[in-house]
């Protein structure tokens, strides 16, 4: 299925989760902010939450310095 992930389509597995989507694309879950379909779920929630085909998907990793 096709999703837009960071505004790039890409093709996925069906039935996948935020949460193992994270885990697709190795990235870690802590470091990082999800806005799926324009709304930011609950990091409790990412587990339980399925990709559909057609979402919109950001992945936003959080940056230290200064």
């Amino acid at each position: 299925m096709i999703v837009k992930i960071n505004g790039k389509e890409e093709n996925i597995e069906k039935g996948m989760t935020l949460l193992s989507l994270l885990d697709f694309k190795r990235v870690n879950p802590n470091s990082v902010v999800i806005e799926h379909n324009y709304e930011i779920p609950e990091r409790e929630k990412w587990g339980e939450i399925l990709v559909n085909d057609g979402d919109n998907i950001e992945i936003v990793k959080f940056m230290g310095g200064g």
